[in-house]
């Protein structure tokens, strides 16, 4: 009897010492799976912070920009509230052009630049001059036996050779639209005050498949109220023979947009982040924010989306510009825009 109940005793403790191991593993277990909830909803966290936009950074000192808060709808039927913002798309914060320099011999400060093949190239006289050799086209000769460059004079050459049926005569012109020509221009642009990320993005107008949702053509504004806008058609330009070159800001001059950038070359306004994080330069028409392709170290983000987006903790879900020579800023909205 004796030994049966040794070994009663015995199997209860195995018991006991079974059960308060399942117990353990069980707590190990748990706290496994709240870490990883923990780490899930960190991440949507991060995913879900949403920045206001910041009208205090947009440069109204000189009252070439306005901002004034109105209701507005947006592209996904929600209601709330924009940031009118009317602009003279003349920027405070630098100079605009110049553009076609005056003679073969002249250095890179008397053009602009050109943007071919992701890469951005001074128009200098040189360039100029050696642009049937730069294109393999013998048809180019944009300058007289003293190197003098053919360029547009005033504002009806300014609008005849801008026409998407270019005449004859203005072929072999370096077209140079000056800012004389748009004094009393005004545009006026519509930014939600708190972004709306869509689960579909959006493509810009004129782009993307067919049937698929589209967004304006503008992609955004710089704090100086000028528009970051859709790509210059170099193809055309280049087709019927003339050049339109960009100051070294990234924008040119037609008589419909006024002044607009096709390009960030970091000559306008740029807000500095304190965590070395590429500089801030403007906001998308969606409301989320649009930074300089580079950080501090002069590296680019690895992670962003199809529309050149990604979050971080500090900043939320915003978007990082396209290198300049690519004549382009961000691939497509992420966010609803205002109707």
């Amino acid at each position: 009897m004796k030994i049966f109940e040794k070994l009663n005793i015995f199997y209860a403790v195995l018991i006991v010492m079974a059960l308060a191991f399942f117990v353990a593993c069980s707590s190990c277990s748990n706290s496994s799976s709240d870490a990883d909830a923990d780490s899930e909803i960190e991440e949507t966290t991060s995913d879900a912070l949403v920045m206001d936009v910041d009208p205090s950074l947009f440069l109204t000192d000189s009252g070439a920009v306005t901002v004034t808060l109105v209701p507005c709808t947006l592209s996904d039927g929600t209601e709330g509230d924009c940031y009118q913002i009317v602009t003279t798309s003349t920027p405070a914060d630098h100079t605009m052009g110049p553009w076609c320099p005056d003679n073969i011999s002249d250095g890179a400060e008397a053009g602009g630049i050109w943007l071919e093949g992701g890469e951005v190239y001074d128009v200098d006289g040189a360039f100029i001059e050696n642009m049937a050799t730069f294109y393999g086209d013998d048809n180019w000769m944009m300058y007289d036996e003293n190197g003098d460059i053919y360029t547009t004079e005033t504002e009806d050459d300014c609008a005849n050779a801008a026409n998407p049926d270019v005449g004859e005569e203005y072929e072999n012109f370096c077209v140079e639209c000056l800012p004389s020509y748009v004094t009393d221009m005004s545009n006026t642009y519509t930014i939600p005050v708190t972004p709306v990320k869509l689960a579909s993005a959006l493509s810009f107008g004129g782009f993307g498949p067919p049937g698929a949702a589209s967004a304006p053509s503008n992609r955004g504004l710089a704090f100086n109220g000028v528009v970051f806008d859709a790509p210059a058609p170099t193809d055309a330009i280049l087709g019927a023979y003339t050049l339109a070159p960009f100051d070294d800001a990234g924008g040119h001059i037609n008589l419909n947009a006024g002044y607009h950038y096709h390009a960030a070359t970091g000559v306008s306004t740029q807000v500095a982040q304190t965590d070395d994080h590429a500089a801030q330069i403007g906001y998308a028409m969606d409301g989320f924010g649009m930074y300089a392709q580079l950080d501090a170290d002069g590296n680019e983000p690895t992670d962003l989306d199809d529309c050149r987006g990604h979050s971080d903790d500090t900043r939320g879900y915003h978007y990082h510009v396209a290198a300049p020579g690519t004549n382009s800023f961000i691939n497509c909205l992420s966010g609803a825009y205002a109707e």
